[in-house]
């Protein structure tokens, strides 16, 4: 399975603690500790191959995990629908862009690590937001570090052009992310659904039709 490079960093410097532990102690109980560890990173990192919906007027989810709230708020520039997406430590980590357009805004903001599953670590904690526009609407999400997410990685900047669900960058460890779509968005979640970044629906854009979303082809990427 295809994997972040920080996975192979992770996973090769503790095999090396593994080799070291062993040889100075032989003891096999010991070795297994840093062995595990090396495992579980290796599977953290994973980054596996998505089917990227191709039709028009589709937002897909920006990351894995499980939608904690779908609901329309009031924001400085108007209503719009918010998707809260927790990712637990299980979840794969690699983030997706969810519209094609151009980015006009990447901002990174330090702050704290309350747990994600807080609605205020919206506000407080270390995020980066983005915002991109598709020519007819924008579309911005943020990704909010969490309790064990100590680092954010966003290799995007204003002026690119970007395509739906190309890889975008990842926080490490559980985690947060928001999505703020158009109030007249046709939402496609609910919370307590599960989405995959990349693949998953999250809503239509206004001007586009259900019948567009139903007949969407897909890409892998």
């Amino acid at each position: 399975m295809p994997m972040v490079r920080d996975g192979f960093y992770y996973g090769a410097s503790l095999l090396g603690v593994a080799v070291i532990v062993y040889m100075g102690t032989h003891w096999i109980s010991l070795t297994l500790i840093p062995v595990l560890l090396a495992v579980f990173f290796l599977w953290f990192f994973r980054d596996p191959e998505r089917r990227i919906p191709n039709g028009e007027g589709l937002i897909v989810s920006p990351a894995d995990g499980k939608v904690e709230d779908a609901e329309w708020i009031e924001t400085s520039s108007g209503s719009k629908f918010r998707v809260s997406i927790f990712l637990s430590v299980v979840d794969v980590h690699v983030n997706r862009v969810p519209i094609s357009g151009k980015v006009t805004l990447v901002e990174y903001r330090e702050g704290e690590f309350l747990n994600a599953m807080n609605p205020e670590s919206a506000v407080m904690n270390e995020q980066a937001l983005i915002v991109i526009e598709d020519g007819e609407s924008l579309v911005s999400f943020k990704q909010i570090a969490g309790l064990l997410a100590r680092r954010i990685v966003c290799n995007l900047k204003p002026g690119d052009r970007v395509l739906r669900g190309q890889r975008m960058g990842m926080i490490k460890f559980g985690s947060r992310v928001d999505v703020l779509m158009p109030a007249d968005v046709e939402v496609r979640v609910k919370r307590g659904d599960r989405v995959k970044g990349g693949s998953s629906i999250l809503g239509v854009l206004p001007g586009y039709s259900e019948e567009t979303a139903k007949s969407s082809s897909y890409g892998w990427s």
